[in-house]
Protein backbone atom coordinates (compact mmCIF):
# COMPACT_ATOMS: atom_id res chain seq x y z
CA UNK A 1 0.00 0.00 0.00
CA UNK A 2 1.20 3.50 -0.77
CA UNK A 3 1.12 6.20 1.90
CA UNK A 4 -0.81 8.25 2.76
CA UNK A 5 -3.82 5.98 3.21
CA UNK A 6 -7.05 7.98 2.96
CA UNK A 7 -9.61 5.21 3.55
CA UNK A 8 -8.88 4.63 7.23
CA UNK A 9 -12.34 3.62 8.52
CA UNK A 10 -11.83 -0.12 7.82
CA UNK A 11 -8.53 0.05 9.76
CA UNK A 12 -9.96 1.26 13.08
CA UNK A 13 -12.78 -0.01 15.27
CA UNK A 14 -14.35 3.47 15.63
CA UNK A 15 -16.97 4.61 13.16
CA UNK A 16 -18.25 8.07 12.18
CA UNK A 17 -18.98 10.44 13.79
CA UNK A 18 -16.41 9.26 16.34
CA UNK A 19 -13.41 9.04 13.98
CA UNK A 20 -10.54 11.30 15.08
CA UNK A 21 -8.00 10.47 12.33
CA UNK A 22 -8.14 11.39 8.62
CA UNK A 23 -5.09 9.78 7.00
CA UNK A 24 -2.45 7.21 7.81
CA UNK A 25 0.84 8.88 6.90
CA UNK A 26 3.27 6.12 7.90
CA UNK A 27 3.50 2.99 10.02
CA UNK A 28 6.02 0.38 11.11
CA UNK A 29 6.15 -2.10 13.99
CA UNK A 30 6.90 0.65 16.55
CA UNK A 31 5.62 3.98 15.23
CA UNK A 32 2.47 5.30 13.56
CA UNK A 33 1.90 8.76 12.13
CA UNK A 34 -1.53 10.16 11.19
CA UNK A 35 -3.12 13.43 10.18
CA UNK A 36 -6.49 14.76 11.20
CA UNK A 37 -8.41 17.70 9.78
CA UNK A 38 -10.71 19.03 12.51
CA UNK A 39 -14.20 19.77 11.25
CA UNK A 40 -16.50 22.32 12.87
CA UNK A 41 -19.16 19.67 13.59
CA UNK A 42 -16.73 17.37 15.42
CA UNK A 43 -18.13 16.12 18.76
CA UNK A 44 -15.03 17.46 20.55
CA UNK A 45 -15.15 20.98 19.08
CA UNK A 46 -16.42 23.58 21.53
CA UNK A 47 -16.22 27.32 20.86
CA UNK A 48 -14.31 26.51 17.65
CA UNK A 49 -11.54 24.68 19.58
CA UNK A 50 -10.76 20.96 19.59
CA UNK A 51 -10.86 19.93 23.25
CA UNK A 52 -8.38 17.92 25.34
CA UNK A 53 -10.56 14.79 25.20
CA UNK A 54 -10.40 14.96 21.41
CA UNK A 55 -6.61 15.13 21.51
CA UNK A 56 -6.51 12.04 23.74
CA UNK A 57 -8.87 10.17 21.43
CA UNK A 58 -6.78 11.25 18.44
CA UNK A 59 -3.66 9.77 20.06
CA UNK A 60 -5.45 6.51 20.88
CA UNK A 61 -6.93 6.23 17.39
CA UNK A 62 -3.55 6.90 15.79
CA UNK A 63 -2.14 3.93 17.71
CA UNK A 64 -5.21 1.85 16.72
CA UNK A 65 -4.75 2.88 13.09
CA UNK A 66 -1.22 1.48 13.03
CA UNK A 67 -2.29 -1.79 14.66
CA UNK A 68 -5.28 -2.04 12.31
CA UNK A 69 -3.15 -1.43 9.24
CA UNK A 70 -0.69 -4.15 10.23
CA UNK A 71 -3.55 -6.56 11.05
CA UNK A 72 -5.16 -5.88 7.67
CA UNK A 73 -1.87 -6.47 5.84
CA UNK A 74 -1.62 -9.81 7.69
CA UNK A 75 -5.27 -10.64 6.78
CA UNK A 76 -6.36 -10.51 10.43
CA UNK A 77 -9.36 -8.77 11.96
CA UNK A 78 -9.13 -5.28 13.45
CA UNK A 79 -9.62 -5.60 17.21
CA UNK A 80 -11.01 -3.03 19.61
CA UNK A 81 -8.97 -1.44 22.35
CA UNK A 82 -9.68 0.75 25.35
CA UNK A 83 -7.72 3.52 27.01
CA UNK A 84 -6.83 2.16 30.43
CA UNK A 85 -4.70 4.97 31.79
CA UNK A 86 -3.20 8.28 30.75
CA UNK A 87 0.02 9.52 32.29
CA UNK A 88 1.84 12.84 32.06
CA UNK A 89 -0.70 14.53 29.79
CA UNK A 90 0.53 17.95 28.72
CA UNK A 91 -1.62 20.16 26.51
CA UNK A 92 0.26 23.26 25.38
CA UNK A 93 -2.49 24.67 23.13
CA UNK A 94 -5.77 23.63 21.53
CA UNK A 95 -6.14 23.51 17.75
CA UNK A 96 -9.11 25.14 16.05
CA UNK A 97 -11.73 23.79 13.68
CA UNK A 98 -10.18 23.70 10.21
CA UNK A 99 -6.68 22.94 11.51
CA UNK A 100 -4.78 19.82 10.46
CA UNK A 101 -2.90 18.11 13.26
CA UNK A 102 -0.19 15.48 12.86
CA UNK A 103 0.03 12.78 15.51
CA UNK A 104 2.80 10.29 16.15
CA UNK A 105 2.56 7.34 18.50
CA UNK A 106 5.35 5.00 19.52
CA UNK A 107 5.04 1.68 21.30
CA UNK A 108 7.07 1.86 24.51
CA UNK A 109 6.17 -1.53 25.96
CA UNK A 110 3.81 -4.43 25.30
CA UNK A 111 2.79 -6.92 28.00
CA UNK A 112 0.10 -9.47 27.10
CA UNK A 113 -2.93 -7.44 25.95
CA UNK A 114 -1.66 -4.12 27.34
CA UNK A 115 0.35 -1.73 25.20
CA UNK A 116 2.05 1.38 26.58
CA UNK A 117 2.36 4.09 23.96
CA UNK A 118 3.71 7.60 23.90
CA UNK A 119 1.92 10.13 21.74
CA UNK A 120 2.74 13.59 20.43
CA UNK A 121 0.40 15.92 18.57
CA UNK A 122 1.74 18.66 16.31
CA UNK A 123 0.15 21.69 14.70
CA UNK A 124 2.65 22.70 12.07
CA UNK A 125 6.01 22.89 13.82
CA UNK A 126 4.45 23.35 17.27
CA UNK A 127 4.05 20.48 19.73
CA UNK A 128 0.57 21.01 21.17
CA UNK A 129 0.04 17.86 23.28
CA UNK A 130 1.81 14.77 24.55
CA UNK A 131 1.18 11.88 26.91
CA UNK A 132 1.80 8.27 27.73
CA UNK A 133 -1.17 5.94 27.45
CA UNK A 134 -1.98 2.33 28.39
CA UNK A 135 -4.25 0.70 25.85
CA UNK A 136 -5.98 -2.61 26.56
CA UNK A 137 -6.65 -4.79 23.51
CA UNK A 138 -9.81 -6.87 23.26
CA UNK A 139 -9.30 -10.05 21.25
CA UNK A 140 -12.53 -10.94 19.50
Amino acid sequence: MIFPVDNIVPLIPQKPPFVMVSKLLSVNEQTTCSSFIIKTDNVFVKNNQFQEAGLLENIAQTAALGVGYIATMEHKSVNRGYIGAVKDLKVFSLPKAGDEIITETSIENRIFDVTVISGMVWLGEQLIAQCEMKVFAVNE
